[in-house]
């Protein structure tokens, strides 16, 4: 969810050590934080900007094209311009949108993705093996 006007030609920070814990982070509650901030913060209310947020996903989506065009050098005027850490950050802010856009959308964002994933993954590779319990 970087400014359309930014330089992407960001250097990836190092991988976080394997020994180094990283601090748990429940998702849908930074997806709710996020949301309650842009909507203190829009500069659109109503329909107007309910079509706003969900339009700010294609430009998310545009950057992914631009960083996969960058790491891959295929504008030769420009040449490598991104890595494929570029790439994930900015399929991240896709995801991110598209959470915040849902949670827009509907207070149950969590349980609607949920219902719907678990949908898509049934059609797709069939129905959950059955845990067995372990020792």
């Amino acid at each position: 969810m970087s400014d359309a006007t930014s330089d992407h030609r960001v250097t990836p920070t190092a991988p976080t050590p394997a020994s180094t814990p990283v601090p748990a982070l429940d998702p849908w509650t930074a997806i709710d934080d996020l949301w309650q901030w842009l909507d203190a913060n829009r500069a659109h209310g109503g329909r107007e900007g309910l079509l706003l947020r969900m339009l700010k996903l294609t430009e998310e989506v545009g950057e992914v094209a631009q960083a996969v065009i960058g790491a891959t050098g295929q504008n030769p005027r420009k040449g490598t311009t991104h890595t494929w850490d570029d790439v994930q950050s900015e399929l991240c802010d896709v995801v991110i949108t598209a959470l915040v856009a849902l949670r827009t959308l509907t207070p149950d964002a969590r349980e609607v993705f949920t219902e719907h994933l678990g949908r898509v993954r049934e059609r797709s590779v069939g129905a959950p093996a059955a845990r067995t319990p372990g020792p």
